[in-house]
C-alpha cells in the first residue's frame, strides 16, 4: 500500500472522529476569501471551541457516508470547509452565518443536525437560536415572574392594612 493511500485513510478517520463527537456539522463555501480572512475565521471558530477544517470533498464524502451522514452531492462540490463543535450544536452555524455577513464571499452551504441535512435557510434559522445560557436565564426569569408578582401584591395588601 502506498503512503498516500494510508495518509488518506488517516484523514478519513480524522473526519469521522470529528463528526462522531460533534453535535452538528456545518459546510461552507469559502471561495473568494483572502488568507487573512480565512485566518480570522479560523480564529473565531477556535476561540469558540469549534474546529474549522478544509478537506478534500471526496474524503469528506467517504467519511460522512461511512457514518450514515448523507449530504446532497452538490454540497460537497467546489471549495468546501467544514466546522464541528463537540458540545454546542448551534455554535458552528452561528459563527458561519456571522462570517457570511462579515465576508460577503463566504456562503453557508448546509448543516447536518439531528440526523438530517438542513438547507442554507434552515441553517441560518438554526444559528439564530440563543445560547444555552441565554435560554436558561429566560426560563428562570419566566419562572420567577409569578412569584415576584405575588410578593408585590402581598406587600401592597400589607401596606394598606398598616
Amino acid at each position: 500500500m502506498s503512503a498516500n493511500f494510508e495518509n488518506k485513510k488517516q484523514i478519513v478517520e480524522e473526519i469521522k472522529n470529528y463528526a462522531q463527537n460533534s453535535q452538528s456539522v456545518v459546510l461552507v463555501d469559502y471561495r473568494g476569501l483572502t488568507v487573512a480572512q480565512v485566518t480570522e475565521l479560523r480564529k473565531a471558530f477556535r476561540d469558540a471551541g469549534a474546529v474549522f477544517k478544509v478537506y478534500k470533498n471526496r474524503l469528506m464524502k467517504i467519511a460522512f457516508e461511512e457514518l450514515g451522514i448523507k449530504f446532497d452531492d452538490s454540497m460537497l462540490e467546489g471549495t468546501t470547509a467544514v466546522a464541528f463543535h463537540n458540545t454546542d450544536a448551534v455554535c458552528p452555524a452561528k459563527i458561519a452565518v456571522d462570517g457570511e455577513a462579515k465576508y460577503k464571499t463566504l456562503k453557508v452551504k448546509c448543516a447536518w443536525y439531528d440526523g438530517k441535512q438542513l438547507s442554507d435557510a434552515e441553517t441560518r434559522a438554526f444559528a439564530s437560536i440563543p445560547s444555552k445560557e441565554v435560554l436558561v436565564a429566560q426560563l428562570v426569569g419566566m419562572l420567577t415572574t409569578p412569584i415576584r408578582g405575588l410578593a408585590v401584591a402581598l406587600k401592597q395588601i400589607a401596606e394598606k392594612k398598616a
